[in-house]
């Protein structure tokens, strides 16, 4: 990668991730999205992250909650719960990548999900959306009525 060409994707992500700071995360998902693909799109091992809301759906932070292989990633609901509550999250937007090049969510990506909205909901923090993201492809879930 060209030393111009990384300081720029990481000018530009940083302003995208200021402006999910100031305004909704939800009235601007299109930044959510070009985010998250500049966060996640060239790795080659899988990452799970956690995008953390307050109550205006304002991003407070984001964090990779989990680095995995290749091909996969354990993720803990338990620490998810435990990070989400040390960030004070109202919400949180889920998302992880598929170095395959495969943006199309799994059986085992959905149960996941579902066990995640569930553990979460117990402390009363929403899950708004779960992202997959392959190179420059990124899959909602919210959009696909998986959630």
């Amino acid at each position: 990668v060209f030393p111009a060409l990384a300081a720029a994707e990481e000018m530009v992500r940083r302003g995208l991730r200021e402006d999910m700071g100031r305004r909704d995360a939800l009235s601007s998902p299109g930044a959510v999205r070009d985010y998250l693909r500049l966060k996640l799109r060239d790795l080659q091992h899988e990452v799970f992250v956690g995008l953390y809301l307050d109550a205006q759906n304002r991003v407070i932070a984001d964090e990779v909650l989990f680095r995995g292989t290749l091909t996969q990633t354990s993720v803990y609901p338990r620490e998810v719960v435990k990070r989400a509550l040390a960030n004070n999250a109202a919400g949180i937007i889920l998302a992880h990548n598929h170095p395959s090049g495969v943006a199309e969510p799994s059986h085992a990506d959905e149960a996941l999900t579902r066990a995640l909205r569930q553990a979460l909901a117990l402390v009363d923090v929403k899950v708004l959306d779960h992202f997959v993201i392959a190179g420059n492809a990124a899959v909602s879930f919210a959009e696909r009525g998986l959630l």
